[in-house]
């Protein structure tokens, strides 16, 4: 565990280097954290949930740091607003890394008498600072997108997909099956418990939808026939004036590139596409006369070899909501997950900026259906 412990810890602080202290600090938009709030608030969960709780004669790094670095936490009290998290110019970068390695040193020094129960607060210490490193990657590519100099995150050249071929259609199983994280494992709450439910006959497709087939629904006047859309999806189409998926830019007509953490590159065709909400992914499906797959029809498939690309989370077509006998843990952990099951869809699978540990059948992502900054794309699904 201390080595994890130690290998997770780090790995956040190698996604911040090459970054200013104005690039760790500016936010994009509401729906996105800066590096360095992101830094600070994954310290914040340790030193908060296990160092001040359990751990006697633990002083707090700062007394300021609880109010500025809780996320959404009530039973933690009052904390600095989210869509102001980029007007934090102080602390600096260095400060908040400072922060984490005062932590660390705390954490390793405790951990080696920590019970199994703190263990396991720990182990969901990790996966949740695996999430953030998520966040952290998609957060700082919107934030270079709003930049007119268009500044890559990474040097490295992306890898062109190779050609798909068409797709193909897989039957899945039928009558009664099981989801839910098996108890082998970590798992977050919202994964379980296992549970029966009934599959009817369907089939879903072998792979995800490609940028090439996507441009085919742009072609076709996807964006602009209201009869493929949900009413709140077409809402959002006119009031924001989309016409294709988030990063997507015009070289010129008909030449289309997509912006990237890699900067601006011509558009693979044969890649997943990607940066699409759950309106457009919906609005696909039904240009092309299929739907999204259900949650169950999705996990169900991928437990009986399904294959997934791990490139793009998939839209589904279900809500994200509790699954029978759910109950979230007490105390302010508790609001991990149960709270936010509420008008939300669920997405599978994972992306290539997921941790890997973390890409099981089981796992839910979960986002409002307008978002699309994420890595979510999507793969077909029809009643047989």
């Amino acid at each position: 565990m201390l080595d994890r412990f130690r290998d997770v810890r780090r790995h956040s602080v190698r996604l911040a280097e090459g970054l200013s202290d104005a690039d760790a600090t500016a936010q994009s938009m509401d729906d996105a954290s800066p590096t360095k709030w992101h830094l600070a608030h994954i310290s914040w969960f340790f030193e908060t949930f296990l160092l001040r709780d359990h751990v006697a004669g633990y002083q707090l790094f700062d007394d300021a740091f609880p109010y500025l670095f809780n996320s959404y936490y009530e039973a933690e009290g009052a904390r600095h607003a989210r869509p102001e998290r980029g007007l934090l110019t102080r602390p600096s970068l260095a400060e908040v890394i400072d922060y984490r390695t005062h932590v660390d040193s705390a954490m390793v020094e405790a951990m080696e008498g920590f019970s199994e129960e703190l263990l396991d607060l720990v182990e969901l210490g990790l996966n949740h600072e695996q999430q953030h490193q998520e966040l952290l990657l998609t957060d700082i590519l919107h934030l270079f997108s709003r930049n007119p100099l268009k500044p890559a995150y990474s040097s490295m050249a992306p890898v062109s997909a190779s050609e798909p071929g068409p797709l193909q259609w897989i039957e899945g199983r039928t009558g009664i099956q099981q989801i839910g994280h098996d108890g082998q494992g970590f798992a977050f709450d919202c994964e379980g418990p296992r549970h029966d439910v009934l599959l009817h006959p369907h089939a879903i497709a072998d792979r995800p939808v490609t940028n090439g087939e996507w441009l085919e629904f742009i072609e076709d006047g996807g964006y602009r026939e209201a009869r493929h859309w949900l009413s709140d999806g077409w809402a959002w189409v006119q009031q924001e004036g989309i016409d294709a998926p988030l990063y997507w830019n015009r070289i010129s007509d008909p030449e289309w590139a997509e912006f990237g953490l890699c900067g601006n590159q011509s558009l693979d065709q044969f890649a997943p596409v990607k940066h699409v909400s759950h309106y457009e992914a919906d609005a696909y499906a039904t240009w092309a006369g299929a739907r999204l797959p259900t949650e169950a029809e999705w996990e169900v498939a991928a437990n009986n070899g399904l294959p997934n690309s791990g490139a793009v989370w998939e839209w589904t077509g279900s809500a994200y909501l509790p699954y029978p006998g759910f109950k979230p843990a007490d105390g302010a952990v508790g609001e991990y997950n149960g709270k936010f099951m509420s008008g939300q869809s669920v997405l599978k699978g994972g992306s290539t900026a997921t941790a890997p540990n973390h890409i099981r059948p089981s796992y839910r992502n979960f986002f409002y259906p307008h978002q699309r900054w994420q890595f979510c794309g999507l793969r077909l699904a029809k009643d047989l």
